[in-house]
């Protein structure tokens, strides 16, 4: 028979552990995030929105949350990964196009001059992706795709570019869908550029993500129905553009937003704009030891504005140097190995 203190103790520690929240005794859904005030803004935002009863509680069919790619979910450095894929498209195709050895910026691409190739500005990279990702079926474009985003390296890295995401922010895309959030892209980059890998990389469907676009036409060719790229600009999905194509794509306002630059500043402006309980987050990119360090004067993922409004509206600035333990999947998994 247990005597009185020994039932005194068992009574203590049942009650202690009956005190204890099931959100403290479960697994960290975010291992990659510090703890600080950028993931605690984060996780109080999600459970005042998804807590039944709670004057804030969202309904899941309006737990919307909308993510910039280049920059936000995976790395945008030296340039834009969609770039890099024109420009290996260019040295593909060059072959057929001998008039390209001649020709701005297809001369610049040939020749490896980066310098030049960024002075063509945003003219020369819509003459390269009108060159190199147009002239074909959407089938047959999503292939070409698909077979260089399993094979293409930075640069920089040495690593495969679907491997440069970022490890924090696919726990957040899980952390988030597992709470009743429908999770999308909104980014800048080409929407069928982005179709064929996203869904294995991020887990977000093809008809979760808002792009650039080209235009296209339907078509029978040899008495298949196909899709067709057309050399013609349909859409940019940037800036101002961004919150328009959310109304296009999504139709309606989502509560979540996150970006990285001033491209995405219009989208978290609109999105925090809402009524009711709204977060709007910017990554910043401040760590040059483990990933690059860039912001203001930076010709790829410029945050001036965004850094200087962020505080006043309420929008939460990530660090990556003091908020992420690692950042990429191959970085966490050796810090995790070392342990």
């Amino acid at each position: 028979m247990l005597r009185t203190s020994s039932l005194i103790l068992l009574a203590v520690v049942a009650y202690s552990i009956a005190a204890i929240s099931p959100s403290a005794l479960a697994k960290d859904a975010l291992p990659s995030w510090k703890e600080g005030p950028a993931k605690k803004a984060i996780t109080d935002f999600v459970k005042k929105v998804t807590t039944s009863g709670e004057l804030e509680f969202v309904k899941p069919s309006e737990r919307i949350a909308v993510f910039d790619n280049d920059g936000t979910l995976w790395a945008e450095q030296p340039i834009y990964f969609q770039l890099a894929f024109a420009i290996d498209r260019v040295k593909a195709l060059a072959p057929k196009h001998p008039e390209w050895k001649n020709k701005q910026p297809f001369k610049a691409v040939l020749d490896n001059d980066m310098d030049t190739l960024v002075k063509s500005g945003k003219r020369g990279l819509m003459e390269l992706i009108m060159a190199t990702h147009t002239g074909m079926s959407s089938k047959d474009f999503a292939r070409v795709v698909e077979i260089w985003i399993n094979g293409a390296r930075n640069p920089k890295t040495g690593k495969l570019y679907r491997d440069m995401i970022y490890q924090p922010m696919l726990e957040l895309l899980s952390y988030l869908r597992a709470n009743g959030f429908k999770t999308y892209i909104v980014s800048g980059g080409g929407m069928d550029f982005m179709r064929p890998w996203a869904e294995s990389v991020y887990g977000i469907p093809p008809d979760q993500i808002v792009g650039s676009s080209i235009k296209v036409k339907y078509e029978v060719k040899d008495g298949t129905p196909v899709i067709t790229r057309l050399p013609e600009l349909n859409f940019i999905d940037d800036k101002e553009g961004k919150p328009v194509g959310i109304h296009y794509h999504i139709g309606t306002r989502p509560i979540a937003a996150f970006g990285n630059s001033d491209g995405d500043f219009q989208m978290l402006e609109w999105v925090t704009a809402g009524e009711g309980p709204r977060l709007g987050v910017l990554i910043h990119h401040d760590d040059a030891e483990r990933e690059f360090a860039y912001d203001r004067e930076s010709h790829i993922g410029k945050l001036n504005r965004g850094l200087d409004e962020a505080e006043k509206r309420g929008w939460v600035v990530v660090s990556m140097k003091s908020d992420w333990a690692c950042i990429f999947p191959y970085q966490c998994k050796a810090a995790a190995s070392e342990k």
